[in-house]
């Protein structure tokens, strides 16, 4: 059985008791949510493997098939995206349950300690729910006058959170689970949000280093169409409304990218 509902219930316990993030200083940009989300599967009691610098996910239950990868974001700030850092968000990878955790906290705190403002756990499958597409980075030498200098393609995509995603997730505690994903009985269910696979869809690109072009090839998708569902709760005793798909939230996204 997944712990991820357990997990969600640690995490609302922890900010509702006003357990704070503790980082170690101004140049701690990217471990003290981590540490804060750390602290939380040690009360749980579930062994985990520790976040190396190129895995993925972050955080790897060993007596579990899940994993957690964490995305810390301050507000106000960036929130409507993320770089994923070369690796596309999936909701299984090496055949474990790949659970996104994301938390936002003050952007400009008046201290080394601050609280989660609130909180977003969502299966992978909710950010793409294609699980076929193996990362690779690819390179090739010949650039340059003399053709000895190697141009590496190093991959970067940038997702949207569910924060952009959904309406009614900022400032609140939210989990979002597959429909079929039975949630703990004490959750209680607030909405069913369904997306819709696109109708095209990437299979190559290409740059052109004259006039730094990059164009892409488009196909059409063979499950244009397809609908995934997935159900949203919280725990009982928090505000119960409802949340809701954005409607054009890709174009909210392009724009607050752009900008």
């Amino acid at each position: 059985m997944s712990l991820v509902c357990t997990v969600f219930k640690e995490c609302v316990r922890a900010i509702r008791d006003g357990e704070l993030i503790e980082r170690e200083g101004l140049r701690d940009k990217e471990f003290h949510f981590q540490n804060w989300f750390k602290e939380r599967l040690r009360q749980i009691g579930d062994n985990f493997d520790e976040p190396g610098r190129n895995t993925y996910p972050d955080f790897r239950l060993v007596h579990h098939a899940e994993g957690y990868e964490l995305k810390g974001l301050s507000y106000p700030g960036r929130e409507a995206d993320y770089d994923c850092n070369s690796q596309v968000p999936r909701g299984v990878h090496n055949g474990r349950q790949v659970f996104y955790v994301f938390g936002r906290y003050p952007s400009n705190p008046d201290g080394n300690r601050y609280p989660v403002l609130d909180l977003v756990v969502c299966h992978g499958s909710f950010l793409n729910a294609d699980n076929t597409y193996v990362h690779k980075n690819k390179s090739f030498r010949g650039f340059g006058s003399y053709g000895d200098i190697l141009i590496r393609d190093r991959k970067m995509y940038v997702a949207p959170t569910p924060f952009a995603l959904a309406e009614g997730t900022a400032h609140r505690r939210t989990l979002i689970l597959p429909a079929d994903v039975h949630a703990d009985p004490d959750l209680q269910e607030i909405a069913v949000l369904t997306r819709k696979e696109s109708e095209r869809m990437v299979v190559a690109y290409k740059f052109d280093l004259r006039t730094n072009e990059l164009s892409a090839m488009f196909v059409d998708n063979p499950n244009a169409g397809h609908t995934h569902v997935f159900k949203a709760y919280r725990v009982g005793d928090d505000p119960l409304e409802s949340v809701t798909l954005r409607e054009r939230s890709r174009e909210i996204v392009e724009q607050k990218h752009d900008r």
